[in-house]
């Protein structure tokens, strides 16, 4: 089947041959898409206090250019999350990568905010088509192994966006600061689509009856089972609290971290404002069980996000670099224990509106608080508003911690 077959939701047509690729194969292809994907979308982290000081940007500016490529996101989530159960994972992927293309062109040329801000939405809409592909893929390509599948779409997901801010602090040091690292990326980036042109797609999940298949790809109201909705909906408010804590990292905490460590190394800061996201990332391959696992871990986290402000008073870089990492593990034991809970007890047939539903609020995580941190820095100054910001990161992670307890001492 060709990839225009595909998109046009048409039958196999006989007598192609393409690259049968083992399983392994399509694995590294699923979560390689996502992850360079993430990797593109979080390469200006360490350029925004360059850019904001080029463009004469506010905070609120450079939140709003964040939370473009956040709303952009969730809104592709929720009109798209599904098109991949019906045109195919490999032509959702190709959709996404090209997508990606030019979000990254558009971005690395702007001059001005409203520029900035729509390549950072193309990168949202490149991200939202790759997550639920990617997410199904991985799970049908390991059927009788549901939990790893889980490890490696996170793993896929945090590694891709933790690794965003150190390269694009490394390739910053080119010539051109804010146009090399994307110029690179996007040469990988378009390898990505000589092996998913040649691969031999598997036929998509659910493909369309009838005479006008454009419909199902309709935007549809999300929908959970009932067995699932408890799971659901835990997995989507730690969800949303984790990317709450990643959306500060990925914004303002370039600069806030900058005045902690007295340095404007764009490499120094884009690895700090990425250390939270490493270890989420590490954590994903941790055997770590038990009962206790997600309140042990939201509580950690609660603790080291107040932390985070407790290293920019006493200027400790040590105590920062602790705390960071301490975040991300709690938050990537959490959420890797809830999300494959809510993935486990979907069915396969829904998987990729599902977990696409679960994406969308997490994704706002980023963008509703992260817009108002910026509104807050602005009237208050950065210090006092990361302070409140973090005090209501840890009450929230607290809270979700005495739930999921007494949730789990009444299991017992």
């Amino acid at each position: 089947m060709t990839v225009f077959s595909e998109l046009r939701m048409r039958p196999a047509t006989a007598g192609r041959h393409g690259w049968n690729a083992s399983t392994t194969s399509r694995l590294v292809m699923a979560g390689a898409v996502i992850s360079l994907l993430l990797v593109g979308a979080n390469l200006a982290t360490p350029l925004y206090p360059l850019l904001q000081a080029n463009l004469g940007l506010s905070p609120l500016g450079v939140t709003a250019a964040f939370a473009s490529y956040v709303l952009a996101l969730v809104a592709t989530l929720m009109l798209a999350g599904h098109w991949s159960d019906h045109i195919g994972r490999r032509a959702a992927l190709i959709l996404a990568v090209l997508a990606g293309l030019a979000g990254g062109w558009v971005f690395s040329q702007a001059d001005n905010l409203v520029a900035l801000s729509a390549g950072r939405a193309m990168q949202g809409v490149a991200v939202a088509l790759a997550t639920g592909a990617s997410a199904a893929a991985l799970r049908e390509l390991l059927p009788s192994r549901p939990e790893w599948a889980s490890r490696f779409t996170l793993l896929a997901t945090a590694g891709g966006v933790a690794a965003g801010p150190v390269i694009g602090g490394l390739l910053s040091m080119l010539p051109g600061p804010t146009t090399a690292p994307y110029y690179v990326h996007s040469v990988v980036l378009a390898g990505m689509l000589v092996p998913l042109f040649l691969l031999n797609a598997r036929p998509a999940i659910n493909p369309p009856a009838g005479l006008r298949p454009i419909v199902v790809l309709a935007p549809r109201r999300p929908s959970v089972s009932t067995e699932a909705r408890g799971a659901f909906w835990l997995a989507a408010a730690v969800g949303f609290l984790s990317f709450s804590v990643f959306g500060f990292c990925l914004s303002l905490a370039p600069g806030y971290f900058a005045q902690i460590v007295h340095t404007d190394s764009r490499p120094v800061i884009g690895a700090l404002a990425g250390m939270t996201l490493a270890a989420s990332a590490l954590s994903q391959l941790m055997a770590v069980r038990g009962r206790f696992v997600v309140p042990a871990g939201l509580t950690v986290l609660g603790i080291s996000v107040v932390l985070l402000a407790a290293a920019s008073v006493w200027h400790s870089l040590p105590l920062l670099v602790a705390a960071s990492v301490c975040a991300g593990l709690g938050q990537g034991v959490a959420f890797r224990t809830v999300f494959n809970d809510v993935a486990a007890k979907v069915e396969v047939s829904h998987h990729a509106q599902v977990i696409s539903t679960v994406y969308v609020i997490t994704y706002l995580g980023s963008a509703v608080p992260v817009i108002g941190l910026g509104w807050a820095t602005a009237v208050f100054g950065l210090q006092a508003a990361v302070t409140a910001f973090v005090l209501v990161c840890c009450v929230a992670a607290l809270a979700l911690a005495a739930l999921t307890f007494s949730t789990a001492v009444r299991q017992r």
